[in-house]
């Protein structure tokens, strides 16, 4: 039987649980490069200044999107520290290789230096999971998951869901950020926060709230040099790095913001490029894996491009 056979006999069983699946038997072979410049303005979508911050560091800027469907709280909160400017002057306290990078108050442990919370709230309810609703968007992979019995994404969002259950959630792959915390689940209000560096810790998925994920920028964050000192933490202050600010793209002078689209992943577009990275047909490859799991999916960014005139 022919591949092509195959793989839609395949995605025909499977279609009922996936549609993903059935979308992409049928996609001609195309590099991720070749969906990418197929695409069109619609399968695009400009980020939310609402939902977007600035980490300003001297090396550039981190481009944060918040994940307001997820965690609201959190994302209200991280509004409300932005306009105080709580992170301004504050510095990245740790970086563990392979793991995470994390910012925030240096002096948070001691009670006469820590930093004035202002009219953000100190403690918060976890949200490390949510229901599922009709209203809430999901495109399900078509390959199975180890933490979950689901996993896809959810308005550029990489999520996991247990239907059973009715519960979803954010996963941890590279470049999403969560509020760090304390032993009490409600102890993360976003004021020290960090990022993934290191290879999908998905152990901690419904155990700290991710709160949104870096869009530009991860070099930033990822290539500092590694605390020495537990849990990776720098020994000498003089290791911490300064943030310069961290600000709400809407209140950013309009010339001083840096506009990005997102890659929409509810499009044909997104399935067809699932399917380039799942079947890889690049020329070094050898042997296409068939496969793919959700922290191995890219979600692609760009600047908007230039109207012709």
């Amino acid at each position: 039987m022919p591949i092509a056979v195959r793989r839609l006999a395949l995605a025909l069983m499977l279609a009922p649980a996936c549609p993903l699946a059935l979308a992409q038997a049928t996609m001609p072979a195309r590099t991720m490069q070749q969906v990418l410049e197929a695409s069109k303005p619609g399968d695009w979508r400009a980020l939310d200044p609402r939902n977007t911050l600035y980490l300003d560091l001297a090396a550039g800027r981190v481009v944060i999107e918040l994940a307001e469907a997820y965690a609201p709280l959190h994302a209200a909160n991280l509004r409300t520290f932005a306009r105080e400017h709580y992170f301004d002057g504050l510095a990245i306290l740790r970086v563990q290789d392979n793991f995470v990078t994390q910012w925030g108050d240096p002096d948070a442990g001691e009670k006469d230096k820590a930093r004035d919370f202002g009219k953000a709230s100190r403690t918060l309810a976890p949200e490390f999971e949510r229901g599922i609703t009709k209203d809430l968007a999901f495109t399900r992979l078509p390959d199975g998951d180890v933490y979950a019995p689901e996993v896809g994404f959810s308005d550029g969002m990489p999520v996991a869901r247990d239907p059973k259950a009715g519960k979803t959630w954010l996963a941890h792959c590279y470049g999403m950020v969560g509020a760090g915390r304390d032993n009490g689940a409600d102890t993360g209000s976003g004021a020290e926060l960090y990022v993934v560096i290191g290879q999908e810790p998905r152990q901690l998925d419904r155990n700290i709230a991710l709160v949104g994920r870096v869009v530009q920028g991860m070099e930033l964050l990822a290539s500092l040099p590694r605390g020495t000192g537990p849990l990776g933490f720098y020994e000498d202050a003089g290791q911490r790095l300064p943030i310069t600010s961290v600000r709400l793209a809407a209140e950013v002078p309009e010339a001083e913001r840096t506009p990005l689209e997102v890659l929409r992943t509810d499009t044909p577009t997104f399935a067809a490029l699932v399917e380039s990275r799942r079947n890889r047909r690049d020329d070094w490859y050898k042997v296409p894996a068939g496969k793919i799991g959700l922290c191995n999916v890219p979600l692609p960014v760009r600047k908007p491009p230039v109207p012709a005139h």
